[in-house]
């Protein structure tokens, strides 16, 4: 019996022993987890200002490494970055960069969000406050930095745009002297342009038929550019049908553009002593809808049979049926206008065009005002040096010199 007693126990004592042993080796040989693994250091030297060259919605953080991204095992892969509005408040995460990358830019632009906040939008002047903290492969993390503050502001100056600076202030003082150059008498060469020298004698022909001028504005707005410019060349259309007493019709279709025509026209009367042949019903307003509009127009030439045609503004759609009328018409049609789409039009259905800019520039040529000759010579002096640039910049490049990109190029930040 005794004996008995003595295997059981020895048998007892054998099977703890194992289950013993067997628990530990598997502690062993499980490997750790995130909780016991070797907490890494956090990235040091780290920064909070505000984002150069923005308008005042980005803070950049930067930092340096964490020593722990080159140690042989769970080494740091990435850095955590978290924000508050209260430097003891709480803390939310906002980003997470790989190694490698040691800057982030916290906030978000205006111009793409607009004005309501968003959960990344930030605000001017309010301070906000980051800490980060380093990740490993075993996803262990590293104690937070101490927290760090900064107010984003707008910048008035971008410093990456000084090249461009200097372009206008060299711009604006060329203009100036042009001026100055123009004031003192000096006459400045401007190259003739065609459809301005064809004036006089457009505007003659029609005088021995005994017909009208047409005058079309366009169907823009009085506040167009083009529509300006127009205004100016028909100043001088009406103050020479003036001299030669010939009418011009000018059918318009904005109620102020109407009012802007019979205004010009009566002072170009006036200024060439024939007040008494103005006659403001040759200055309707039609009606300001587009096709309505052109069909006025083009039944005026038919019924007046006019002699010349002039198309001066903002043109659409109604270019070709305008230009197509008045060459079934026989008329002499010049025309003018900065719209792209419509010059291919113009310029195969009418006698002279005015490309582009050559409409702006028919101001300064027919008046000759110092104020508009300046600016039209500084355009092309600047023309010409852009145009230096531009071949010197392909040449440099193609022999792999970056100097003259290096200047003109932009760091948006």
């Amino acid at each position: 019996m005794n004996r008995l007693k003595l295997i059981l126990l020895i048998l007892m004592l054998a099977l703890w022993s194992g289950i013993f042993i067997g628990r530990v080796s598997a502690q062993e040989a499980s490997p750790p987890d995130s909780a016991s693994a070797v907490k890494p250091a956090p990235p040091i030297n780290v920064t909070v200002v505000d984002n150069p060259n923005d308008n005042g919605h980005f803070l950049l953080i930067k930092w340096d490494p964490s020593p722990d991204e080159k140690r042989s095992t769970d080494k740091v892969i990435g850095y955590e970055i978290y924000r508050s509005d209260k430097k003891d408040g709480k803390y939310k995460k906002i980003g997470i960069t790989a190694v490698g990358i040691y800057e982030y830019k916290d906030g978000s632009d205006i111009e793409m969000y607009g004005e309501n906040p968003n959960p990344r939008y930030i605000s001017i002047g309010s301070i906000y406050y980051y800490k980060l903290r380093s990740i490993t492969e075993s996803g262990a993390t590293s104690d937070f930095t101490s927290p760090l503050g900064a107010a984003p502001k707008e910048n008035w100056f971008h410093t990456g745009k000084t090249s461009y600076f200097i372009a206008i202030l060299l711009y604006f003082a060329i203009v100036l002297y042009y001026i100055k150059v123009a004031k003192s008498g000096k006459k400045l060469y401007i190259r003739p342009l065609g459809g301005i020298e064809a004036i006089d004698n457009a505007i003659g022909r029609a005088t021995e038929m005994g017909r009208p001028i047409l005058f079309v504005l366009g169907t823009g707005t009085a506040s167009d550019i083009a529509t300006i410019a127009g205004y100016t060349i028909l100043a001088r259309v009406a103050r020479k049908t003036a001299e030669y007493q010939i009418p011009v019709l000018v059918p318009v279709n904005d109620p102020v553009m109407m009012s802007v025509a019979q205004e010009t026209v009566r002072t170009a009367y006036i200024e060439a002593g024939r007040p008494d042949l103005y006659d403001e019903k040759n200055i309707p307003f039609v009606t300001a809808m587009q096709f309505p509009y052109v069909a006025a127009v083009t039944g005026m030439m038919i019924r007046e049979k006019t002699a010349t045609n002039f198309y001066m503004g903002l043109f659409y759609a109604e270019s070709l049926l305008l230009a197509e009328t008045g060459t079934m018409t026989g008329a002499i049609q010049i025309s003018g206008t900065d719209q792209t789409a419509q010059l291919p039009f113009f310029i195969a259905a009418t006698d002279f065009t005015l490309i582009g800019e050559e409409l702006y520039a028919a101001s300064a040529y027919l008046s000759g005002e110092p104020l508009l000759m300046g600016p039209l010579k500084a355009q092309d002096f600047m023309k010409a040096i852009l145009i230096i640039l531009i071949i010197s910049g392909v040449i440099s490049l193609s022999f792999g010199w970056n100097i003259i990109a290096d200047i003109f190029k932009v760091n948006i930040t």
